[in-house]
C-alpha cells in the first residue's frame, strides 16, 4: 500500500530495528538506508539489493520494495522528500564516520547531500559478517587462510579481501587475529591455562599466544588471569 507524502517536507532520520520479512510496499517520498548493525536484503521494483554498514541504498519515491532482515538488525532510514537528486535507486559507500553512530544525524537535510555525493557502487555480493564470525568461532583451533574465508562467503579471494577492508577496516588476517585474541583473553581471565588457551585459539605454542597478546594488546597472561574485568 502506497503511503501519502507531501511533495515538499523537511527530510527527518530515524534509527530502525528490523527482523525477519516483510511484504512490498512504497512511499511518496525518498528513503536513504544503511546499517549501523547487522544488514537487510531488499527488492525493489524487481532488482535484488541488500545494505550493511558499508553499502547503503537510495529508494526513489513511488518504488516498490520488501525487505528481509536478520535479528536485530539495526538501520538509519533517511525520508526524504521527492525530488529529482533521488528519482533512481543508487548504491552508495557508506563513509566510515557515519559507521555505527546511533545518533540520528541532527542537520538531516546536510546528510543527504553527503549522500548524494558518496561514490555510487557498482552490485555486489552480499556478505554475511554474522555468519562468517560464528563459523569461524566453532573452530578457532583451526587454519583460516584468506581462501577458506572468502570461499565460505561464496567470494574470490580478492573481492573477500574488499568487502571485509569495508565491513570492519581490517585485513582478513588482522580480524581473524582479533577473534582468536578476545577468545584467549576470555578463556585466560577465566583460569585457563596458556599452553590450553593457545592451541583452543589457533595458536601454536603458549609463547607465541604470549607474544601475540604483549604486540596486539600490550597485556601479559598473567595481568588477564588477575582481571575478572572481561567475561
Amino acid at each position: 500500500m502506497a503511503s501519502a507524502s507531501p511533495s515538499h517536507f523537511e527530510p527527518s532520520c530515524s534509527v530502525r530495528r528490523y527482523s525477519g520479512e516483510h511484504s512490498a510496499h512504497e512511499h511518496g517520498f525518498a528513503q536513504i538506508l544503511y546499517a549501523l548493525e547487522g544488514s537487510m536484503e531488499l527488492d525493489i521494483a524487481g532488482r535484488a539489493a541488500f545494505v550493511d554498514c558499508a553499502s547503503g541504498i537510495v529508494i526513489p519515491a513511488g518504488a516498490g520494495h520488501g525487505y528481509a532482515a536478520e535479528r536485530s538488525a539495526r538501520i538509519l532510514v533517511i525520508d526524504a522528500p521527492d525530488q529529482p537528486a533521488l528519482a533512481r535507486m543508487r548504491r552508495f559507500a557508506v563513509p566510515a564516520a557515519w559507521r555505527g553512530d546511533a545518533a540520528a544525524p541532527r542537520a538531516v537535510a546536510e546528510r543527504v547531500a553527503q549522500v548524494l555525493q558518496a561514490p555510487a557502487l557498482l552490485a555486489r555480493r552480499r556478505m554475511d559478517l554474522a555468519r562468517l564470525t560464528q563459523a569461524v568461532q566453532a573452530a578457532l583451533h583451526e587454519d583460516w587462510p584468506t581462501a577458506r574465508l572468502a570461499a565460505l562467503c561464496h567470494l574470490s579471494p580478492q573481492r573477500f579481501h574488499a568487502r571485509l577492508m569495508e565491513l570492519t577496516g581490517r585485513t582478513p588476517q588482522a580480524w581473524l587475529r582479533a577473534l582468536r585474541l578476545d577468545r584467549a583473553a576470555r578463556l585466560l581471565a577465566r583460569g585457563q591455562p596458556l599452553e590450553t588457551t593457545a592451541l583452543a585459539c589457533g595458536y601454536a605454542s603458549a609463547s607465541a599466544l604470549a607474544y601475540a597478546l604483549r604486540r596486539e594488546r600490550g597485556v601479559g597472561a598473567r595481568e588477564l588471569r588477575r582481571s575478572n574485568t572481561i567475561e
